[in-house]
């Protein structure tokens, strides 16, 4: 299948009609294999091709929104850029392998906000599996708008 990092185009026109609320909102992160197919065109969260495996839920982790998120800042090449981020999340004693994963709203229907693409599988074993989202700046956090 395919897996393309990008926020999802579903989520850019949602993002116009105020369908998205960052400060009110319930988001999630869903973990997912090779097999899945997520790009630009994944509209809501699936099951299908989700991960399976010891210390993993259904769904995935709910995700923490930064206070004072968005916020709206410049790129270091004077790009004006609207952002959001969030608290890192993990999943503890940890026993499955994931390629990918996908933000969603669940207090919007399950619709698709952003598909992470891990570049390679990412296994853990009895172990600690944390996503780390980079800095919440203009130039590096995980939702960008320019």
């Amino acid at each position: 299948m395919s897996i393309l990092q990008t926020t999802t185009t579903s989520f850019k026109v949602q993002l116009l009609q105020g369908v998205h609320n960052f400060s009110a909102n319930t988001f999630k992160i869903a973990l997912y294999t090779a097999a899945a197919n997520l790009n630009a065109d994944t509209t809501v969260y699936s099951t299908t091709n989700e991960i399976t495996g010891t210390g993993y839920t259904a769904g995935g982790n709910t995700l923490v929104v930064l206070p004072g998120m968005p916020q709206y800042g410049t790129t270091t090449n004077g790009l004006p850029v609207a952002y959001v981020s969030f608290y890192g999340t993990t999943w503890s004693q940890a026993s499955f392998t994931t390629r990918a994963a996908l933000i969603y709203n669940t207090s919007q229907s399950n619709a698709s906000v952003a598909v992470l693409d891990f570049g390679a599988d990412k296994t853990a074993a009895n172990s600690t599996f944390s996503i780390v989202f980079p800095t919440a700046d203009a130039n590096s956090a995980i939702i960008r708008i320019a």
